[in-house]
């Protein structure tokens, strides 16, 4: 098998020089014919794709005429993302506001308390596996990537419906519930077989407790003695809310749609989702910022000295340290530019709970960089917009303070975002039927080539 395996591996080396000479396109020809790379504009903006009524990003607005960069705004369902936090977090009914946000974000309104417990019921009778499917799916082939274990996961639970090409609104609706309440599950425990086949620790496996919200149960799944505290439960719940949903433009409920558009099942469209958002570029980006900053404390001698930080920071703009791509991780964001709605609302709970965890010096490095590194990059780069710090440059912090492992991280992620999939699957389905079919431009010669036999090449 080895030898096969370098085999295989050595050929694909040789034709490598084929392949880059015969695929690779200058990149003045994407000018030349008009072709908005990534889908966006030189200045940023994204190609208008679809409509949608489910949220809404705002980081500009019109004076006098022409639109200038404002604070950002987040929507869901026209409602502001500072209200609804404040909603659940502050007042007199103080609660979990991951299963009211869900119910906002599927059905279009807020729920009454009523309602709110119905669909908290009707998740909670959707929270099982099949028999057997701990044992012969997700503890069968474990690996550190748990994205894949979950995609694995989703993929095989379609063995199990009887009705999984059936794409009717009530049909669609309650796969997509099954999802969403099975989702904390499938990635709990895939790392829960990870950290036990391959590096040896203790394996247990923690049934959610239907009393509980969805953020009080990863955390009882997640640990051995299944406890917690009330401010660790309700700052995972914030940031569960707030990677819900995004405008409907980000990678992966593009996705959503694509596939949707195709006529597939609930379960590729899922599969899909998660295949998108585990890539770096999109869903691992917290990593980056927490390995970032474990690179950045250890090659300073004092956290403190604004004139060091700035000079770690310039090295890693020159591509002088940490993986040297030259990025400063959790700063810009392809839309907003002064502000991300999302960063400000969790900075002043992260503060919260880096007291509770005695990680004050850590978070003081962290609001450091946050003030300098826009400025840096402001001094270094030709930049066309704003950069500020994006929900990401926090949110890998949170969960280390919370001891989720870091192969956790991108599946947290999911675990919220799967509820604007949800949400966009379904508004796909009611409005368009229409396969979602780019045009390409081949830049092949009209003159065909001839076929050579052969013994003549």
């Amino acid at each position: 098998m080895a030898d096969n395996r370098q085999f295989v591996e050595e050929f694909a080396k040789s034709q490598m020089e084929l392949c880059l000479s015969n695929s690779t396109i200058n990149p003045e020809l994407f000018q030349e014919y008009g072709v908005k790379r990534g889908l966006r504009d030189k200045n940023g903006a994204g190609v208008l794709a679809g409509l949608t009524n489910i949220s809404m990003i705002q980081s500009k607005k019109e004076v006098n005429g022409s639109l200038v960069p404002c604070d950002g705004r987040l929507l869901y369902r026209g409602y502001d993302i500072n209200d609804l936090v404040r909603g659940f977090l502050t007042s007199s009914t103080r609660h979990f506001g991951f299963e009211e946000i869900a119910y906002l974000l599927l059905f279009g309104q807020l729920p009454s308390a009523a309602q709110l417990a119905q669909f908290h019921d009707a998740l909670t009778k959707s929270s099982f596996l099949p028999t057997n499917f701990v044992r012969d799916v997700i503890m069968k082939a474990p690996g550190k990537d748990i994205m894949n274990s979950m995609t694995k996961s989703v993929l095989t639970l379609a063995s199990y419906d009887d009705r999984v090409s059936d794409n009717s609104l009530p049909n669609v609706l309650q796969q997509c519930m099954m999802l969403i309440s099975t989702f904390p599950m499938l990635a709990v425990y895939g790392y829960h077989a990870y950290n036990h086949y391959e590096c040896g620790d203790s394996f247990y496996i923690h049934r959610p407790d239907p009393n509980l919200s969805t953020a009080e149960n990863i955390l009882r799944m997640l640990r051995p003695d299944m406890k917690y505290t009330d401010l660790e439960a309700r700052v995972l719940d914030l940031a569960l809310v707030l990677h819900m949903e995004h405008g409907g433009g980000n990678n992966s409920t593009f996705t959503t749609r694509v596939i949707t558009s195709a006529g597939s099942d609930t379960y590729s469209v899922i599969a899909a989702a998660l295949s998108s958002l585990k890539g770096p570029k999109h869903g691992g980006a917290n990593i980056k910022v927490v390995e970032m900053m474990a690179d950045m404390k250890a090659h300073l001698s004092d956290w403190s000295d604004e004139e060091a930080v700035s000079a770690y920071l310039t090295k890693l703009l020159h591509k002088e340290a940490y993986d040297k791509k030259g990025l400063i991780y959790g700063m810009g964001h392809a839309v907003y530019s002064i502000s991300d709605p999302r960063a400000r609302i969790f900075k002043g709970f992260v503060q919260k709970l880096a007291i509770e965890k005695h990680r004050e010096k850590d978070f003081a490095l962290y609001s450091m960089v946050e003030t300098l590194a826009p400025k840096i990059i402001a001094g270094e780069r030709a930049i066309y917009k704003g950069v500020s710090a994006n929900v990401d440059f926090y949110s890998g912090f949170v969960y280390s303070m919370l001891d989720i492992p870091t192969e956790l991280f991108t599946p947290i992620f999911a675990i919220a975002r799967i509820v604007g999939w949800s949400a966009h699957r379904m508004e796909e389905l009611i409005n368009v039927d229409k396969i979602i079919r780019p045009a390409y431009q081949s830049l092949l010669p009209f003159e065909q080539k001839e076929y050579v036999e052969m013994n003549a090449r």
